[in-house]
């Protein structure tokens, strides 16, 4: 069983006890429950049901794990024959996210 769901402007195929990357979620704490409502595909023994957008009475819920901080991007911007040279950085912030049941 598996489903498609929306988060954050994103989509993520997920299955049962899964561990997904989604964007920090503010004041949740490890062992806290999060339910994504935004279901747009379930695959169960009944077959598949896709929604227009969303299924209808669809859920995802999940166990926060950790917040955790992504990879250092570093951005450098440069003008040629100016003496121009800026280096910045910059780090994602994370919510890793472990999937629990899929109900329909």
């Amino acid at each position: 069983m598996y489903a498609i769901i929306a988060a954050d402007g994103r989509q993520y195929k997920v299955h049962t006890g899964d561990e997904l990357q989604v964007d920090l979620r503010e004041g949740a704490n490890p062992g806290d429950a999060i339910t994504f409502d935004n279901v747009l595909l379930v695959s169960g023994e009944a077959g598949i049901q896709v929604g227009k957008p969303s299924v209808p009475g669809a859920s995802v819920a999940a166990e926060v794990i950790a917040q955790e901080k992504g990879e250092k991007l570093y951005i450098q911007k440069m003008r040629r024959r100016k003496n121009f040279r800026k280096r910045t950085g910059h780090r994602q912030r994370y919510t890793r996210v472990k999937i629990g049941a899929i109900s329909v």
